[in-house]
């Protein structure tokens, strides 16, 4: 079964040119079987799909609820909770790696870095957090080896690290815009109709492998040398916003944190964390 684990919708990323729906059907054209709709903080595009779609068309195509999140010292994560688990915190920008893997896998949630050798600042191994804690790599539950908008080398580096560290290799196609679409995916070897369907097939390691096509037409590629400024940019933009909601994230993930983990299959990592806290 053939899944884009990397996409953007209009109807959740402001730099996103694609709907949901041309999504679905573009991938559907494409003999992909289904999306994980990953915007950044925020469930708004899968939102769309909940109370707009769901149930009333593409039934035979599965849509289900992922987050890039954009990290304080780690660059972009990718997340997936079980269905059911509601984090609103995942919404609230700035959490530092650390903290973060243990609120995903103390709700039963798996993570892995996106496109983790990419651009300063947006990608794990480009971050201070690697040069600092590179021990925090093994304990995602995968890693994106495969995206369709960065070049060669940087998936060659992604797959060498988790061939290294053991870990089951992602491919999405990070689409912004619809010649992107489908361009990556990842392919599992049982069938998937929901998060938690995805979460075991990862955590079993049972993920067949990540594959596409390179998309040459972003935004990086168009600004040439000058994209560090992009880079940059960003990395100004999410410092503010992280300072902006830290109040706001530490009364969630109060108020968030359950007694004991929310999801019913026992994990050793997950007691471990719980005794943690």
């Amino acid at each position: 079964m053939k899944i884009d684990m990397h996409c953007h919708v209009k109807e959740g990323s402001i730099d996103s040119r694609v709907t949901l729906e041309e999504y679905i059907m573009t991938c559907k054209e494409k003999g992909i079987d289904g999306i994980l709709v990953t915007d950044h903080d925020t469930y708004n595009g899968y939102r769309h799909w909940k109370y707009n779609l769901k149930g009333k068309k593409y039934r035979d195509f599965v849509v289900l609820k992922g987050i890039e999140y954009d990290t304080v010292d780690a660059g972009h994560i990718l997340i997936v909770m079980p269905q059911g688990v509601k984090m609103r915190l995942l919404e609230m920008r700035g959490l530092p790696l650390s903290e973060l893997i243990d609120v995903v896998h103390y709700h039963g949630g798996i993570c892995g870095p996106a496109h983790p050798c990419g651009e300063k600042y947006l990608s794990f191994t480009n971050t201070k957090c690697w040069q600092r804690s590179p021990e925090l790599l093994q304990k995602f539950d995968f890693i994106e080896t495969f995206n369709a908008c960065e070049p060669e080398e940087s998936n060659a580096g992604a797959k060498y690290l988790a061939e290294k560290y053991d870990k089951p290799g992602t491919g999405g196609s990070d689409a912004h815009r619809p010649d992107c679409i489908g361009r990556g995916y990842t392919v599992f070897s049982k069938p998937i109709k929901t998060e938690l369907d995805l979460i075991m097939q990862i955590r079993n390691k049972e993920v067949i492998g990540a594959a596409g096509e390179i998309y040459s037409k972003t935004t990086k590629d168009k600004l040439g040398k000058i994209k560090n400024v992009y880079s940059y940019s960003f990395w100004l933009y999410n410092s503010a916003g992280a300072l902006w909601k830290k109040q706001k994230r530490k009364i969630k993930i109060h108020a968030e944190r359950p007694i004991d983990p929310i999801d019913p299959i026992e994990i050793p990592y997950l007691s471990k964390i719980k005794r943690k806290h």
